[in-house]
Formats: C-alpha cells, sequence, structure tokens
C-alpha cells in the first residue's frame, strides 16, 4: 500500500509563533529595484572606487540579484515547507535525523556571511515529513539576516510546532566571517549552538545519543 500523504491543518494555533506560519511582512515602503541599486552604487563610491569604471558599471544589478537570492527566506513561510507528511510509518516513534545539512546565512550585525551544518532530529507521532523538507525548512530561515542563536531556535520551534512531534533537537556548527575576517580575525574559529525540546529536553541520555549519532562519522 503507498504511504497516505496528508497536510496538516491550516488552522494556526493563537499561542504558536508568528514566524513559524508566514513570511515576514515586507516594509511598507520597501524601495524600488532601482533605488537599492543606486544604494550599491554609493557604498562602492563610500569605499572609494568609481562605481563609473566599465568593471564596475553592472556590479549594482548584480550585487541587487545576488541579494534577492541569498536573502530568499523572505518569501517563504516555514509551516508550507512542512505542510506534506506522511502516515504510513509502521509505527515508527524513535529519534529521526538527518545531519550535516549545510547552510548559509548572513550575519544581521554587520551582513556577513556564516556557514556551517545543521543537525536536525525529531521523535515523530504517527506522522513523518519528508526528509528534504527539513533541509528547506533550515535555508527558509538560514536565507535571512540573522544570529545563530535565534536561527538555531526558530528551526526547533517551527518543527515543534508544526509537526508536533515528541522530541525535537537541534543543533548548528558554524564559521562567522564577522569574526574570521574582520574584529578579532580568528579564522576556524567554530561557534556551536543545540536547542532540546520535548524528550530530548527532559531526558539527558536523548540528549547524549543525539550528540552521539552526530559525532559518530566525524571520529
Amino acid at each position: 500500500m503507498d504511504a497516505v500523504v496528508k497536510p496538516w491543518p491550516k488552522g494556526t494555533n493563537p499561542q504558536s509563533s508568528e514566524h513559524v506560519h508566514k513570511a515576514p511582512e515586507p516594509v511598507a515602503d520597501r524601495p524600488s529595484r532601482e533605488q537599492a541599486e543606486s544604494a550599491v552604487r554609493t557604498l562602492i563610491a563610500y569605499i572609494g572606487d568609481n562605481p563609473a569604471r566599465e568593471g564596475l558599471l553592472d556590479t549594482p544589478k548584480r550585487v541587487v540579484g545576488a541579494f534577492e537570492e541569498l536573502y530568499r527566506g523572505y518569501g517563504e513561510a516555514p509551516a508550507e515547507v512542512l505542510d506534506r507528511t506522511f502516515s504510513e510509518t509502521g509505527q515508527y516513534d524513535d529519534l529521526v535525523l538527518v545531519k550535516g545539512i549545510t547552510f548559509n546565512s548572513a550575519c544581521e550585525h554587520h551582513m556577513m556571511p556564516f556557514t556551517g551544518v545543521a543537525h536536525v532530529a525529531y521523535m515523530p507521532v504517527d506522522r513523518v515529513v519528508g526528509l528534504s523538507k527539513l533541509a528547506r525548512l533550515v535555508d527558509a530561515y538560514a536565507r535571512r539576516l540573522q544570529t545563530q542563536e535565534h536561527m538555531n531556535a526558530q528551526i526547533a520551534t517551527a518543527i515543534e510546532e508544526i509537526l508536533k512531534p515528541r522530541g525535537v533537537a537541534v543543533m548548528l556548527e558554524a564559521e562567522h566571517t564577522c569574526m574570521s575576517l574582520r574584529g578579532v580575525e580568528k579564522p576556524g574559529a567554530v561557534t556551536v549552538t543545540t536547542q532540546f525540546r520535548g524528550a530530548f529536553r527532559d531526558d539527558p541520555n536523548e540528549q547524549i545519543r543525539f550528540m552521539s549519532m552526530v559525532r559518530a562519522s566525524q571520529r
């Protein structure tokens, strides 16, 4: 028998987190593309170069195009990413772990990149989500201006509120260029953050099991 695919209910719990169920609202007076390109020309001039020289003529257009790609998470609603689930699980209710999910984000303090990997686990109840959806969820939050701590909590909250599993564990490991290329200039320093919810929060043995599985292939 084929797996039964079901959407999660569309109704929003009034106690739920707004960021889970809708994409961020754009500012009311969002600048036009032409204004954005003009701002890039201003920054080029500010750093001491000539935005009118041949090599930089098309740079503002390219930069704005790159921004649209790098920050596409502002157009995504995480609840929609996790919308389709599978109920044919053979009563599986143990840990599901997807580790080593690469991501690229940008520090909201300096707008400089930070890159790393996410390890995401949950304990399903009745239904599971397609594994690629967890990677898409990570990207939905990563492709915004972020702090690693906030992004970590957002991913865990989205899984907890939409899938309603017995437990959620999310670990992020990332290198921040705002620390490696400027300021203290310490390349290679890795920041690690974790979030444990439900069974993972309440049972230290589940935390140990999660960490052991994440580290198993890294030894």
